[in-house]
Parts: structure tokens; C-alpha cells; sequence
């Protein structure tokens, strides 16, 4: 597959996993009496584990999802946004760059593609 589609497909992706995060959050802090007893709150339940599964089919499972789950599970817990929080970890852990064995950083195409055109025309 094209590695520009695969690219173009992450990135919806993730901004996809964004926007149901935040609201995800959003709604446990707005209506927090509602959410607010944890674990003996079935709306509470429902949405963490629909968040859980649909973030899981968005971006694949990442282990900073289970403590976002669990944390959801302390009463007064839900005021923090954690999903959002996982959301911004896994994106932060995709843009880490590729090291090769030798321990040397590779350059993308469009880097190397500028740097010996640069080259070229001095």
C-alpha cells in the first residue's frame, strides 16, 4: 500500500480518536452528577468501555488506554480527561522518529529529497 494513504488514514484516524475523546471528556465533565459515583455508574461504565472499543478499532491497542479505563473507575475520577490524555500520548508515540541499527536517525523522503537539492544548486 502507498505510504501516503497509509499516512492520510492515520491521521483521520487520530483526529477522528481526538474528537471522540475530547467529547467523551466533555460529557463525563458536564454532566458529572451523572458520572459521578465510578464504578456503580452504569452511563459511566457504557461510555468507557464504547470509548475503549472504539479508540481500540480507531488506533489499534496501545497500553495507554488501560489506565485511562481504570483511572474512570475512581468516583471523581471523570473530571480528568483522561482519554484525551491517551489519545495525545499515542499521537505523541507516533511521531517519534525511525532509528535504524546502526543508531542513526533516517531521514523521510521529502528531508533528504530538500537537502540534495540544496546541494545541487550551490
Amino acid at each position: 500500500m502507498n505510504t501516503d494513504t497509509d499516512t492520510i488514514v492515520l491521521r483521520t484516524r487520530l483526529r477522528t480518536a481526538f474528537v471522540l475523546a475530547i467529547m467523551a471528556d466533555a460529557v463525563q465533565v458536564v454532566f458529572s452528577p451523572m458520572f459521578f459515583e465510578g464504578a456503580a455508574s452504569p452511563a459511566d461504565d457504557a461510555l468507557d468501555v464504547c470509548m475503549a472499543a472504539v479508540l481500540s478499532y480507531l488506533l489499534g491497542w496501545h497500553w495507554e488506554f488501560l489506565p485511562s479505563f481504570l483511572a474512570k473507575l475512581v468516583p471523581g475520577v471523570d473530571l480528568v480527561p483522561f482519554w484525551t490524555l491517551a489519545v495525545a500520548n499515542v499521537y505523541r508515540k507516533s511521531k517519534r522518529l525511525p532509528v535504524t541499527i546502526e543508531g542513526k536517525v533516517e531521514e523521510n523522503s521529502t528531508e533528504r529529497d530538500a537537502r540534495e537539492s540544496s546541494i545541487r544548486t550551490k
